[in-house]
C-alpha cells in the first residue's frame, strides 16, 4: 500500500518549490510572533542544507518518504530536532500542495513562454 501511495519518484521535481515555500512560511510564522528570530534562523539553516543537498544530489530518500513534503520534513526534523514541527502551525498539507504546484506551474509556463518569444524575436523573418 506504501507503493501504491508513494509520489516521492516523481514529486522530487518540487523539492526547491517545497524548501522556497516552507522558508517564506517559516518567516511568516515569525512575523506572526509564533516563531522567534532563533528559532527562524535554525529552520532556515536546516533548509538551507537541505536545499544544497538536493541540489548536489546527495539527498537521501527513506523508504518511509511517502512524498517531497515527508522526505524534507523528516530530514528538517534530523536536523534541528522538534522545532521542525513548528512549521506545521496552522498550515494544512492541501494548502501547502497547491501553494507549491501554483508556483511550479507558473514557473515552467513562464519559462515557456519566455522560450517563444525570444525565438520569435531571433528568428523573425
Amino acid at each position: 500500500m506504501e507503493m501504491l501511495n508513494a509520489s516521492i519518484t516523481y514529486d522530487q521535481r518540487l523539492s526547491e518549490v517545497d524548501i522556497q515555500g516552507s522558508m517564506a512560511y517559516a518567516k511568516a510564522l515569525e512575523k506572526a510572533g509564533i516563531l522567534s528570530k532563533a528559532e527562524l534562523e535554525k529552520i532556515l539553516g536546516g533548509l538551507e542544507k537541505i536545499s544544497e543537498e538536493w541540489s548536489k544530489g546527495i539527498f537521501v530518500v527513506a523508504k518511509s518518504d511517502e512524498d517531497i513534503h515527508t522526505a524534507n520534513e523528516r530530514r528538517l526534523k534530523q536536523l534541528i530536532g522538534d522545532l521542525a514541527g513548528k512549521l506545521h502551525t496552522g498550515r494544512s498539507r492541501n494548502d501547502q500542495v497547491c501553494t507549491e504546484l501554483d508556483v511550479f506551474l507558473f514557473s515552467v509556463f513562464f519559462l515557456r513562454s519566455l522560450i517563444k518569444f525570444l525565438y520569435a524575436v531571433f528568428h523573425m523573418p
